[in-house]
């Protein structure tokens, strides 16, 4: 009679039957296919039926749902979109900076953080906020000046994903400032491809919500702009999100 996990999963190979009582030492290679697959057949007799997975609860994320929504970015005001030449040299530059991260992540991930760096715990939404975006940014203070403004890390200990999902919530509630602008392109430029559901949902979010800041814009000279497109490009044309590109006036 065969066993129920042969009903599920029949043999392919004409194997007799391992005799568990034979001498077969798992631990030295075989000397003939015959023996491989005796050796194969024994260690999968080993194993249990069940196996379970042991999970902290702590360490899953809060918000398992993925929403994506269709909807397309708002179109860009007479004058305001960037012509097909600017965006793909936009594309081109970003796949450059994206294989330099790539050749260099694993170098880099050997090396620990600055002592006197402290990273935020990878849930710790508003602390990210802060720590991205600094302090005065982050409370609506006044801006400081331009040449004391901490550029921040160029590199980001906690997930991609998680650290996206929370300045993209900020930038839904509040205007483009390049502190958020910096830190989005670096996030773009290390979120690997194939993209996860849930990064696929965020990325579209983003280019929607820079869409909407740019159509409220009142001039072509706003500083505001060629960031805003440029994240609408990166989004559309780079990880192919085709029906949110901007097509030219």
């Amino acid at each position: 009679m065969k066993s129920d996990v042969e009903e599920l999963m029949p043999r392919l190979l004409p194997v007799e039957t391992c005799d568990t009582g034979e001498d077969f030492n798992l631990n030295e290679p075989p000397r003939n296919p015959q023996e491989y697959l005796r050796q194969v057949q024994l260690e999968a007799s080993l194993c249990p039926d069940v196996v379970v997975a042991k999970i902290d609860p702590k360490k899953l994320r809060k918000k398992q749902s993925v929403n994506v929504s269709l909807t397309g970015c708002e179109a860009a005001p007479q004058g305001f979109s960037p012509s097909l030449k600017w965006q793909r040299q936009q594309v081109s530059n970003f796949s450059e900076i994206r294989q330099s991260i790539s050749k260099h992540r694993q170098h880099w991930s050997g090396h620990a953080l600055d002592d006197n760096v402290l990273m935020p715990k990878q849930d710790a939404e508003e602390q990210w906020k802060k720590f991205c975006l600094g302090e005065n940014v982050y409370l609506n203070s006044p801006p400081i000046d331009p040449g004391t403004e901490d550029q921040g890390l160029d590199y980001v200990k906690a997930t991609i994903s998680a650290v996206l999902e929370y300045l993209i919530n900020w930038f839904e509630e509040r205007e483009f400032v390049p502190q958020l602008g910096r830190w989005l392109y670096a996030l773009l430029a290390c979120l690997e491809k194939p993209l996860l559901p849930e990064a696929h949902s965020l990325i579209r979010q983003l280019a929607r919500r820079s869409s909407e800041v740019r159509a409220n814009l009142e001039s072509q000279e706003d500083e505001r702009l060629s960031p805003l497109n440029l994240m609408i490009c990166l989004v559309a044309r780079y990880f192919d999100q085709n029906d949110l590109a901007d097509k030219e006036d």
